[in-house]
């Protein structure tokens, strides 16, 4: 062995077992993703920027009327992604 060569170890690691907190956060039904999800909140956030009159929950509503999407298949999307609070960088919610 070169004295610049390193002696490969090879480790076998255990699968990783499912904490009780990771199994029972677990949402019982995931929602379908719509590419135009993401559209959607990229649409929301330019509006917050653009306009200071209006609360984030409105703006959301009209984004979402005017790209014709489901808000109730949206919220459902958005509460598996964390919620309204944590996509907008709010932290938890």
């Amino acid at each position: 062995m070169n004295r610049r060569q390193r002696a490969k170890t090879v480790i076998e690691l255990e699968p990783r077992r499912a904490t009780s907190t990771e199994t029972a956060q677990a949402p019982a039904e995931l929602v379908e993703t719509d590419p135009l999800y993401g559209v959607a909140l990229l649409k929301m956030a330019l509006e917050l920027k653009r306009r200071q009159d209006g609360s984030p929950e409105e703006i959301l509503r009209d984004v979402l009327a005017r790209m014709r999407l489901p808000e109730d298949a949206f919220r459902a999307w958005l509460s598996q992604q964390g919620g309204l609070s944590q996509m907008l960088g709010g932290g938890e919610g």
